[in-house]
């Protein structure tokens, strides 16, 4: 046994190409893990360099100097996102507040539903049941209602992060992109010669994250309107507030669908109860679902889709729990990094062949 592992290490580790890359990524990962609260803002300006990176490249092939691409690309994505966000917050704002507002009624009016089911279903549901399920329910609501004021007291201090957000991560998104060729060689100087291997997975890796960061975000805004044009045409009520839920509930792939689609269920059911229209509402809302999974996201993520589903939820599961938001948001790209060194790794060049012959 011992000289079966001894035999898998030399020939798994034996060359250094292969212990660079794993101590690069170890060192990636642990420093993303222990300063992700005060990198935030870093990552937040590459996820946006990511995506505006094409535009620039387009612009640059009409001719225009690179530092002119950039002030135009950043200059019109800051308008259009200002614009948008004038638009969207206070409707969405005073969506929620009408929700909050409802709540209550919506709450009795459960209540009034789960008491009649021991009369529908004797023997099946009793009173006590129901009267256990209701007090749960009011100490859940209790305990978030408790959540929320703390989240509110909060926000303070959210307001100046987020002031700062507004400031620094357009100035290191421009700089990024203006400078893109000065602070690759940078970063490339601090690696070791020898980094055929990194290499490799960078070119595999640096392709697939912009691709999906362009990907995710116009399946966010695809999803998000075809909701609420949906939503709007139903009359259901507060139909952009939960069309922004549906269109963000695409950051979490597979698990957000489900777990969005609690809050558009029972508003439509509180709204017209049993009934033909709640019926037609969940069925085009479920159509929505299954164009985004079988149409959209293959369209879109045509290299991630190889990933399989259990894999994908994993790679939720454990970036999420590793890295909050943004292991969430970038799972499948973490996935698929996982994936490319396997394969880099799998795929390299025998320990004994000469550096000169793998250069």
């Amino acid at each position: 046994m011992l000289d079966w592992l001894k035999k898998w290490y030399t020939n798994k580790f034996s060359d250094p190409q292969v212990v660079t890359l794993f101590l690069l990524l170890l060192i990636g990962f642990m420093a993303i893990y222990w300063l992700s609260g005060i990198m935030a803002p870093v990552l937040v300006a590459i996820a946006f360099a990511y995506l505006l990176e094409w535009p620039v490249l387009r612009l640059g092939k009409l001719g225009l100097s690179r530092a002119v691409s950039t002030v135009l690309v950043v200059a019109a994505f800051i308008g259009v996102a200002t614009l948008t966000l004038m638009w969207l917050i206070p409707i969405v704002w005073y969506q929620g507040r009408n929700l909050l507002r409802d709540l209550p009624q919506m709450i009795e009016q459960g209540k009034a539903y789960l008491l009649e089911l021991p009369a529908s279903f004797p023997g099946v549901v009793s009173v006590e049941q129901i009267n256990v399920l209701m007090h749960s329910v009011d100490e859940r609501l209790m305990r978030f209602g408790t959540n929320m004021l703390q989240l509110s007291l909060a926000s303070i201090v959210d307001l100046v992060a987020l002031l700062i957000y507004l400031v620094l991560v357009p100035l290191m998104v421009f700089f990024m992109l203006k400078d893109k060729a000065q602070l690759t060689s940078s970063f490339v100087q601090l690696l070791p010669t020898e980094r055929k291997l990194i290499t490799q997975v960078w070119h595999e890796m640096n392709a697939q994250i912009m691709n999906y960061i362009r990907g995710k975000i116009l399946e966010i805004l695809i999803v998000g309107a075809c909701s609420y044009s949906v939503f709007a045409l139903f009359g259901l009520n507060y139909p952009l507030l939960l069309g922004v839920l549906v269109g963000l509930s695409v950051l979490i792939p597979y698990v957000g669908a489900a777990v969005v689609t609690l809050p558009v269920a029972l508003v439509a059911f509180f709204q017209w109860g049993p009934t033909a229209e709640f019926g037609y509402l969940m069925l085009a809302y479920g159509i929505i679902q299954a164009l985004d999974g079988n149409l959209l996201v293959p369209l879109l993520f045509s290299e991630a889709v190889d990933l399989n589903p259990v894999f994908i939820i994993i790679a939720v599961l454990f970036f999420g729990g590793l890295f909050g938001f943004w292991g969430i948001f970038f799972a499948i790209p973490l996935a698929s990094l996982v994936k490319a060194t396997i394969n880099a790794w799998s795929g390299r060049v025998h320990p004994h062949v000469s550096l000169t012959e793998q250069q």
